[in-house]
């Protein structure tokens, strides 16, 4: 009998070829090795989507999950859910995060996971109430952009309250860097836009009336106030977030000297606070926070210049202000903001997007392409600083027309168009464009987007320790060992789906009882430290069996070229980068401690039956 508390305990498969329907009660077994999120998804997905089936066609699937925080009320861990799928942009892996209200509702409406399959021959969107789940035509929804969308879909049922989660015309042209678009929250990354496009899928909507419930509610009383008081004195969660939000990340890594500029040329921008802070400060209008959270990280900003048309975003985050700030040599706030609402509207990723153009920016200057590559830019050149030129190619990207058609097949594909070694300076990580993190001023990240089942992700290895002094950001031997603890934590975050905002308060290092405490006391489960890092182990090695099995090896464990053979050149970190030799044995300190082959990377036979992965042994083993 599953008696857990937290979960739904029902998953929901939908085809849409055949249009079947049906929902599975979830196994006791199934909740305690994989906890839910990434766990569930990476477990479906291994299981559902065999070796070599196209990302875009029928037989990949599309998976929703939740955790068991989802729904409580918990502050800062309630609201979040995960998309995982096959990457159309990389060929592996990819698990995508957004915020709002979606996971909350999925689970009132009583699932842990909705699972698509199949295609539609005509575009539908998803409706889930409770037990009655139907396909609609969408037919008068398609080429709509995402806010849109999301305001008919919500008059044509009659509820304002409804969750939805929708995609733009990038996603419905299969643009390989398109995403999927929730309220005003982004699930961005590796492409989950363009398969629900593939689909012919252009939103899911949700309402439930289901209670969450947890099994100790005194516990969990005691819990919320204990999470309340930490992100109330934190100097993050407390302060920094709540008053600017990633915003001030710009200085602090500015400062550091590791801020990537002119596609990471260099890693100082001297025009920095024209695009931090203190800018910033006279375009915010309000704060925006999600479903049950006290952080309110968001920022609703509004351009004031005519030529933005008063374009309104919630951001833009850290992350944009880089892509199509520094990393394009842009110093115009508003045309960043500008830009990041054209990219919530269409449904872009703003990471990749920016990469690809800072990208293209930098062949024209070599001189590897020339004018007739950017079809559709009109009345100005693609160069560095050039804001004019970064907008018509947004714009274009969009509607995937001119030269937007070549940027959105994502910066790896586009090297090895272009040629004449330009993949040198092509900033990804198995062919996903890597964030905001410098991977020659932070070693663990080297290792961290190295390692990565995603590719260039911030999201498993993560920078944070080192860049606030925790950890010796100097100091490279043993960084790939701190890495595989850090991604323990980020897997079992992953598990839960809490958001990265929390990690200064739960634990940046690893995992810690306080992760222990929350499974707990929500479930009722008897999770000690050690039997986390085991489910983290579990997962992440089924998320790297997943990606061997589509022909990954050691090979792919590794960051651009630029990253490992040319040292930062001026600014407060002048001088810094990671060797291939030095990489590689952090490398080689990652499988050291995972347990897997230091030859082909993968997780040993005998990892995989401590893991109790015996399945994947023959799937992987064959010879």
């Amino acid at each position: 009998m599953f008696n857990y508390g937290g979960y739904a305990g029902r998953l929901l498969y939908i085809n849409l070829s055949t249009k079947e329907i049906q929902i599975e009660k979830l196994c006791k077994e199934f909740a305690e090795d994989y906890i839910g999120g990434n766990g569930f998804g990476a477990k479906l997905l291994f299981d559902m989507v065999p070796a070599g089936v196209d990302p875009l066609g029928p037989d990949n699937v599309l998976i929703f999950t939740v955790g068991p925080l989802q729904g409580t009320g918990l502050p800062a861990v309630s609201s979040r859910s995960a998309i995982i799928t096959k990457s159309p942009l990389t060929g592996f892996f990819i698990d995508s995060y957004f915020g709002g209200q979606f996971g909350a509702e999925l689970k009132y409406a009583g699932y842990d996971a909705l699972v698509i399959s199949g295609k539609s021959p005509n575009p539908v969107y998803i409706w889930v109430d409770d037990d009655k789940v139907e396909l609609r035509d969408a037919s008068h929804l398609w080429g709509l952009k995402t806010f849109e969308t999301q305001i008919k879909l919500k008059r044509e049922i009659g509820d304002e309250n409804i969750a939805v989660a929708v995609i733009g015309p990038s996603g419905e042209n299969q643009s390989l860097i398109s995403c999927t678009i929730s309220g005003v929250r982004a699930a961005g990354r590796g492409g989950t836009g363009a398969i629900l496009g593939s689909k012919n899928l252009k939103a899911i909507a949700l309402r439930g009336s289901h209670d969450v419930k947890v099994t100790d509610i005194m516990e969990a009383q005691g819990l919320m106030r204990k999470l309340n008081e930490k992100i109330r004195s934190n100097p993050g969660t407390g302060v920094g977030l709540p008053s600017i939000g990633t915003i001030g990340v710009v200085n602090v890594v500015n400062n550091l000297g590791i801020l990537g500029t002119n596609n990471w040329q260099t890693e100082f921008f001297h025009d920095a606070v024209k695009i931090g802070p203190e800018s910033a400060k006279e375009f915010i209008l309000k704060h925006d926070t999600c479903f049950c959270c006290s952080i309110a990280c968001g920022k609703l900003t509004k351009t004031k210049k005519q030529e933005y048309f008063g374009a309104s975003t919630i951001g833009p985050e850290y992350e944009t202000l880089w892509s199509f700030g520094s990393n394009c040599g842009v110093n115009d706030i508003e045309a960043i903001i500008l830009a990041d609402r054209l990219c919530d509207e269409y449904g872009i990723d703003t990471i990749s997007l920016g990469t690809v153009i800072a990208f293209v920016m930098e062949c024209y200057e070599k001189g590897l392409i020339n004018e007739k590559f950017f079809e559709g830019i009109s009345g100005t050149s693609p160069v560095f600083g050039n804001k004019t030129a970064m907008l018509q190619m947004v714009k274009l990207a969009a509607v995937r027309k001119g030269v937007g058609d070549k940027l959105v097949k994502g910066v790896k594909r586009l090297a090895e168009e272009i040629g004449k070694d330009s993949e040198r300076f092509a900033i990804h990580a198995k062919g996903l464009e890597i964030p905001a993190h410098s991977a020659r001023g932070i070693p663990g990240m080297a290792v961290g987007y190295a390692t990565s089942n995603r590719g260039g992700s911030h999201q498993d290895g993560r920078p944070t320790a080192e860049r606030i002094g925790l950890v010796d950001i100097n100091q490279i031997k043993g960084k790939g060992y701190f890495q595989v603890d850090v991604q323990r934590m980020t897997t079992i975050a992953d598990c839960f789906i809490n958001c990265r905002m929390t990690e200064s308060i739960l634990g940046i290092e690893g995992i810690t009882q306080d992760y222990a405490d929350l499974i707990n006391i929500v479930t009722g489960m008897n999770k000690s430290i050690n039997d986390l890092i085991t489910v983290a182990d579990r997962v992440y090695a089924l998320e790297r069996a997943f990606n061997i099995r589509e022909g990954a090896s050691r090979k792919d464990d590794t960051i651009p070229y630029r990253f490992t053979h040319e040292p930062i050149p001026d600014g407060p970190s002048k001088g810094k980068y990671l060797s291939e030799d030095v990489l590689n044995n952090l490398v080689d300190e990652v499988y050291e401690k995972r347990g897997y082959d230091k030859e082909t990377g993968a997780p040993t036979k005998e990892t995989l039956k401590n893991l109790k992965l015996d399945f994947v042994i023959d799937e992987l083993y064959k010879d």
